[in-house]
């Protein structure tokens, strides 16, 4: 009996033997013939069920990670025990009341909350309005000491502004620090299109260059002045339809204060600050310092996992920005954050998994730098860290973009591919630079967890299309592969 048990155990590891052989053959076909024209790919897959590596090519190279680097920083905030605290804005009410005036001052307290938008600020609007007093004697702050003053990651390209993937960072920002621009054409051809903005307000302004339907206009374009801090945004060109899209602004904390006070005066709150030009802005910003006559008139609280979810499934650069103020305020105790703070944590993890940090470098949380540079062994130690901890795999997998279901996988591995829904995955693109690293399920029921690492790539399509033939491949060997490069 026990010889037959030998015999059925060496025959199924001679199969899996074999069958790991003949994966790594069309893997390695695949490496050496599938590439995009000039560029490079690196590429390291772990079978977690077996507890062992079943595939690895470059899997030590460095290179960019792009997105991909927003599984560091998530999985160091989720192995943090404060994960799942909120993030917080609050206000303040410094002084005393009488005579329906505050002879004091409202402290706005940024706790860096990447999805605070106008209903939570519109319900600050309303909340004050019930206190009683109609009057501030005093001034409106904003208190923006959690972080450093930085306004970009270490490595960010300057002349990426206006985009609103890259707004200027602060722990007070609303809607992202970005405004919505929606152009519609007018009924009459060669008439300025009209022009909306949201959120509304003076702080920055529209310079309409536009035409309705004339195509000689040339290409419809947003710009502002970013060379010199301004928020003038400059329209130009054809508009045939309806178009909306998303641009930064300047000074993302002024862009805040200023909306709260143009809100709170149109809602009758008077506050005595200048508000001329020529006296200076109507706010203005210090530390709240808690004493025995303030009082907490406003709190609102972003669930950790709201951010989670909208930085992985939407690759939400702001919120990974806002995972690492946090991690560093969470490891450190103190308030005054600098982005080292938050990077030295996910270098004393990397060290913790057997790894060198000093072997790689880390420059923000998001992947914008171009400072970056990790493996796919990296990443794939942080997945396999991450999985084998019961609390952090329960809360990363469903932040994940799904593959044909979701998140920036939404629209690759759809049906009939045999990646569709089995492979759970964070992105990473951009110019020269396409990364995919996560999870997958095989067809034996196997959950691998890989990192695909493609530099020197000008067509993100080509890459994105190799990476899913692997994806597809480590979950089913024997897949036949689409013609074509």
């Amino acid at each position: 009996m026990l010889l037959v048990l030998w015999l059925l155990c060496a025959l199924s590891a001679a199969g899996q033997s074999t069958a790991t052989d003949g994966l790594t053959a069309r893997l390695d076909s695949l490496m050496a013939y599938g590439l995009p024209t000039g560029s490079s790919a690196a590429v390291y897959a772990y079978d977690l069920t077996a507890d062992t590596a079943i595939y690895a090519y470059h899997a030590d190279e460095l290179g960019r990670p792009a997105s991909t680097m927003k599984l560091l920083t998530a999985i160091t905030v989720l192995s943090l025990a404060d994960a799942d605290a909120p993030f917080r804005t609050e206000v303040w009410q410094h002084g005393t009341v009488g005579d329906g005036t505050l002879e004091g001052d409202l402290y706005v307290v940024g706790g860096f909350d990447p999805e605070l938008d106008e209903t939570a600020i519109d319900s600050l609007v309303c909340t004050l309005a019930r206190q009683p007093y109609r009057r501030v004697h005093g001034r409106l702050l904003g208190d923006v000491s959690l972080k450093d003053s930085l306004p970009y990651g270490a490595g960010w390209l300057w002349d990426d502004a206006p985009a609103a993937y890259q707004p200027q960072l602060s722990p007070l920002m609303l809607c992202k620090g970005a405004i919505t621009l929606t152009a519609t054409p007018n009924a009459t051809a060669g008439r300025p299109a009209t022009l909306s903005v949201s959120p509304a307000s003076t702080y920055y302004s529209i310079d309409n260059r536009t035409r309705s339907r004339t195509p000689a206009a040339g290409q419809y374009s947003v710009d502002r002045d970013w060379l010199t801090g301004g928020n003038t945004f400059i329209v130009t060109g054809n508009v045939d339809r309806r178009t909306q899209s998303r641009y930064s602004v300047a000074s993302s904390a002024d862009m805040f204060m200023h909306i709260l006070y143009e809100r709170l005066a149109a809602a009758g709150l008077t506050i005595d600050t200048p508000t001329t030009a020529a006296d200076g802005p109507a706010y203005a910003y210090a530390e709240h310092r808690c004493d025995s006559t303030d009082r907490l008139v406003w709190c609102y609280e972003t669930p950790a996992r709201v951010v989670m979810e909208e930085m992985l499934k939407e690759s939400d650069n702001l919120n990974a920005e806002a995972m690492l103020c946090r991690i560093g305020a969470q490891t450190t105790g103190r308030r005054h954050i600098a982005a080292e703070d938050g990077l030295q944590a996910i270098r004393a993890l990397i060290d913790s998994l057997g790894l060198r940090a000093d072997d790689y470098r880390m420059a923000d949380g998001c992947g914008l730098s171009h400072y970056d540079y990790l493996s796919p062994r990296l990443l794939v130690a942080f997945l396999r860290y991450a999985y084998a901890d019961e609390g952090i795999r329960r809360r990363l997998m469903p932040a994940l973009p799904e593959a044909g279901v979701d998140g920036s996988l939404k629209y690759r591995m759809g049906r009939p591919s045999p990646g569709f829904r089995r492979v759970r995955a964070k992105t990473g693109t951009y110019t020269g630079v396409c990364c995919l690293a996560g999870y997958l399920t095989t067809d034996d029921g196997r959950t691998v967890a890989f990192a695909i690492m493609n530099q020197g790539v000008l067509s993100a399509r080509q890459a994105r299309r190799l990476q899913d033939r692997v994806c597809c491949l480590l979950i089913r060997p024997t897949y036949t592969l689409p013609a074509g490069r």
